[in-house]
């Protein structure tokens, strides 16, 4: 039973009409053909006008399983297709043409429903392509103009206005908007973006208007890799498919030699050539394993389909059936369980005189010239919360050290406690001799030039609760920045690579689907790890390890024979992705390392389409099951009756075509988005 995937013409994004496939029209045919034919019977018309009918029925419906089947005999295998045909040319010789053309009727049906269901699982992610605009506004120095999509380069400029969709991946240059890109990651709702975030081609821009900067040419954005990942899905054969193709033939082979001795053994005791020959072929069509061969791929291809539309790529069937098996997950910190992206999530003053937001202005305006991440963390949260920044003026950064400028009059220096207490013993104090319990953050000149023993607080207060906020800051698996205004403490601003929202609920529905709690992997310290950790519900932490170290633990925790996947960002836990039994990263659409190295890819950063994707995939190995039991168990009826009894060729016929109709509608099932896992 094959279907052409050449037939098949898209004219609707994720939908293939019934009559857009060739198998569906000669199916029709045929079927038109034989009612004609069977009312002309049943109403006493000439012999050879419903013979006729019958006769175009049979070309119709069994000229191309019959041509596909020829061509699999020259390579010397046996095609289910040609016997099929070849059991409904041995009907019409015994004058049973109506029970033959019954069977071509049915045997093209099936095929032309096995060929919708192949269409509509690639049209569902196929039809991505499709939102994709022909064209595209390209901005030059002197105007603007009209220009075909895939003409686009990299770092040219185009501007997508309301309502338009944007028609390459890039990264917004100006403007601001709302841009529906469900397409792409599966969200519902529209993603606001502004400059310097990034945009994928095909998705639908809001109310503003984005000045974009290309990024990827039009067959590298990230709806094109999709749509390639999927047909590349599509070509590859699970396990159980090949394992099933391996006895396939040996079947059918056993099957033809059964069918003969069905036949010539019972002439040899008498029996009436016609007897022997309707027995005879209707074995040979209720034993064809038809209904096997289409239990296992439309299921398969159907929860990859669904997995795309969900933001989920999962690269092949083999992968799909491995995920399934997963017994054991290994996942990375920063960029999977966290966002990747380092920011204020803690201020802690240490003088009354200045509230959060002010320290926070004063801060952000002395690392808004550097370039360093936790820097660009501390501007990023004052313009969050709307702060107007000062001019930062004598400017100077040292490596390992810090900051320092002058901004508003007073001299800011911004880097870690070590490094900011252990400099210019005349400017600041070490912690153990350094002590007010309040300090006035002042401009420097009211300052003498010689630093003073304080005379106000209680001695070492101020040392007390630095170093008490520092450690406070560090135990929670904070990153501290110690911020001095005049060279005296004025607060600590904690920073975190914040977790993502759903990643505690990720990580339990991850542990009750493998029947394991998830192990963390990942190379920042051990004090950091354990906090992030704690707060997600994960108990063993093994922090510390290089790109090597993590590859040996998943191997460690495969040694007992457990299915191990790695969850990672894709790049920099690359190594340990591929020596996984499955490989998801997470993001990082556009990383050419991440789609090569990784088996799956979550585009939507979610994480928990992890855990609902393990949940489909053993949905999908479950219909597989079951569709093999339902396809063994009519063969094995239809048989024993054939052999034991006698089963008329009509009721063969139907039961044998009706189990493959039941499993590939069975396997379709999973192309609906109820068969999505919800995780909450």
């Amino acid at each position: 039973m094959t279907a052409s995937l050449a037939t098949v013409r898209t004219v609707a994004p994720g939908r293939t009409r019934l009559f857009a496939l060739t198998e569906m029209r000669w199916a029709a045919a045929a079927l038109a053909l034989f009612l004609v034919g069977l009312a002309d019977q049943l109403a006493d018309g000439p012999r050879w006008s419903w013979w006729a009918l019958y006769l175009a029925c049979y070309l119709c419906g069994g000229w191309e399983p019959g041509l596909a089947g020829l061509r699999a005999l020259r390579e010397r295998t046996l095609d289910v297709d040609l016997l099929m045909v070849a059991a409904a040319i041995g009907a019409a010789a015994i004058g049973q043409i109506t029970d033959g053309a019954l069977l071509i009727v049915i045997f093209a049906t099936s095929g032309a429903l096995e060929a919708l269901a192949t269409a509509r699982t690639e049209d569902s992610v196929r039809g991505l392509l499709d939102l994709t605009p022909d064209t595209a506004t390209l901005i030059t120095l002197d105007k603007e103009r009209t220009v075909a999509a895939i003409e686009l380069r990299i770092g040219d400029r185009i501007l997508v206005r309301p309502g338009e969709r944007i028609a390459a991946d890039g990264v917004v240059e100006s403007g601001a908007s709302e841009v529906d890109q469900a397409t792409i990651t599966g969200e519902p709702l529209p993603v606001d973006k502004s400059t310097g975030d990034e945009v994928f081609a095909g998705t639908l821009n809001g109310t503003g208007a984005l000045r974009i900067r290309v990024d990827r040419r039009a067959q590298d954005s990230v709806v094109a890799r999709i749509a390639g990942l999927v047909a590349e899905a599509g070509r590859t054969k699970a396990r159980t498919q090949l394992f099933i193709e391996k006895i396939e033939q040996r079947y059918s082979v056993g099957m033809v030699v059964a069918t003969v001795a069905l036949f010539v053994v019972p002439l040899v005791f008498g029996e009436s050539l016609r007897i022997s020959l309707l027995r005879a072929m209707t074995f040979m069509i209720v034993a064809s394993p038809c209904a096997v061969v289409l239990a296992t791929m439309p299921p398969l291809l159907a929860a990859i389909a669904n997995a795309g539309r969900h933001g989920v790529l999962v690269k092949s069937a083999v992968v799909l059936e491995r995920l399934g098996e997963i017994s054991k997950i290994a996942i990375d910190k920063t960029g999977t369980l966290t966002r990747g992206t380092p920011a204020v999530s803690e201020i802690h003053c240490l003088t009354t005189d200045l509230t959060e937001s002010e320290l926070l202005r004063l801060a952000a305006a002395a690392e808004h010239p550097s370039e360093h991440p936790l820097g660009a963390a501390i501007v990023r949260a004052a313009r969050e919360r709307g702060l107007a920044l000062p001019e930062a003026r004598e400017f100077s950064a040292q490596p390992g050290r810090g900051v320092t400028a002058r901004v508003d009059g007073h001299i800011l220096e911004i880097g870690s406690p070590a490094a900011l207490v252990s400099v210019r013993n005349q400017a600041v104090r070490p912690l153990a001799v350094l002590g007010v319990s309040s300090v006035i953050c002042r401009p420097a000149t009211e300052f003498p030039a010689t630093p003073v023993e304080p005379t106000f607080g209680d001695a070492g207060a101020l040392a007390r609760d630095l170093a008490d906020t520092v450690a406070a800051v560090q135990n929670s698996g904070l990153t501290a920045v110690v911020v001095l205004c005049d060279h005296r403490p004025a607060g600590v601003l904690a920073i975190a690579d914040l977790l993502r929202p759903e990643a505690a609920t990720a990580v339990a529905a991850l542990a009750d689907s493998t029947g394991s709690a998830p192990v963390l992997l990942t190379g920042d310290n051990a004090v950091t790890a354990t906090a992030v950790a704690r707060r997600v519900g994960i108990a063993d932490v093994r922090a510390g390890l290089l790109p090597h170290d993590k590859v040996a633990a998943v191997r460690a925790l495969a040694a007992d024979g457990a299915a191990v996947a790695m969850v990672g960002d894709g790049i920099n836990d690359a190594p340990a992705l591929a020596a996984a039994h499955a490989g998801i990263a997470m993001g990082a659409a556009g990383s050419d390392l991440t789609l090569q190295t990784a088996d799956a890819v979550v585009v939507r950063e979610d994480l928990t389409a992890i855990p609902a994707i393990l949940e489909l995939s053993r949905r999908a190995r479950r219909v597989v099951t079951a569709n093999l039991a339902i396809a063994a168990t009519f063969i094995a009826a239809l048989v024993l009756w054939d052999l034991i009894g006698t089963l008329p060729l009509p009721l063969g016929v139907a039961g044998h075509e009706g189990s493959t109709v039941i499993v590939g509608l069975n396997g379709l099932r999973l192309l609906r988005r109820a068969a999505w896992p919800r995780i909450t």
